[in-house]
This record gives structure tokens, sequence and C-alpha cells, in this order.
């Protein structure tokens, strides 16, 4: 027999379940609180290649299209930088550019579900991506 007090208890715990994932939600990065406009928990590529494209052109202070190691301030590696300037002229385009965030981006995405969520974002590859994305 189902009683009044019983009712009211499954009713309560029913309303604690709700609210959790509330809880769960308000701790976000500052980096996820940038890097995902729509507010879904994860960052998609798409979104990754706005902010990256953004921060290029606010990084390319002379507008000249291109930015060089000084203007990149250490974002991208020696290495990487290498690999993403195959024309060797000592610069990257923008296009060039967006193909290291585009690298990093699927580095980050451990399960390669096409977006990049808080845990993997905290993660070795999830921070390198964040660093590539920051002012």
């Amino acid at each position: 027999m189902v009683t009044r007090r019983a009712v009211v208890l499954g009713s309560m715990a029913l309303g604690c379940v709700g609210i959790m994932p509330a809880f769960a939600a308000a701790k976000r990065s500052r980096a996820m609180q940038l890097l995902d406009p729509n507010n879904d928990g994860s960052i998609s590529l798409d979104e990754a290649r706005k902010v990256a494209s953004a921060l290029f052109d606010r990084l390319d202070r002379n507008r000249n299209g291109v930015l060089n190691k000084r203007e990149l301030g250490g974002r991208v590696t020696p290495q990487e930088f290498v690999v993403a300037d195959p024309d060797k002229d000592g610069t990257l385009t923008k296009a060039e550019y967006l193909s290291v965030v585009e690298k990093r981006f699927k580095a980050a995405d451990s399960d390669n579900n096409g977006a990049v969520d808080e845990k993997e974002l905290t993660a070795r590859p999830g921070r390198a991506l964040a660093r590539l994305l920051q002012l």
C-alpha cells in the first residue's frame, strides 16, 4: 500500500534528479564558456573555426592577410608551423592557420564524435586547442 509519505518522498527524489543537471551545467570552464556560444556543452569544428577565424583577424594587426611567428605569439609549435607553411614563406594564411586548428581539434576529439566536450577540453590535446583559440 502506497502511503502519502511515500508519494511525497518519491516526488522529492524525482525533483532532485531534475535539479542535478543544472548544478553540473554550472561548472563550465572559462574556455568552454568562450568557445561554446550555443551553450550545448561541446565545441563543434565549425565553432572552433569561427573562433579561430576571428582570432586570426585580431592577430593580423597590419591587415596583410598572413601571420608570422611573432604575430602568432607561440600559439603554434615550430613543428606545426613548418607543416602548416607548405610554401615556406615564413607566414601562415588564414587557411593554413585553420588547418592547424582542425588538426588540434581532431586530436582533442578523443571519442571521434565531431565535438569536444568539457572533459576532452581539459585533457592535454584539448588544452592545446584552447591555447590556440584564446587571446
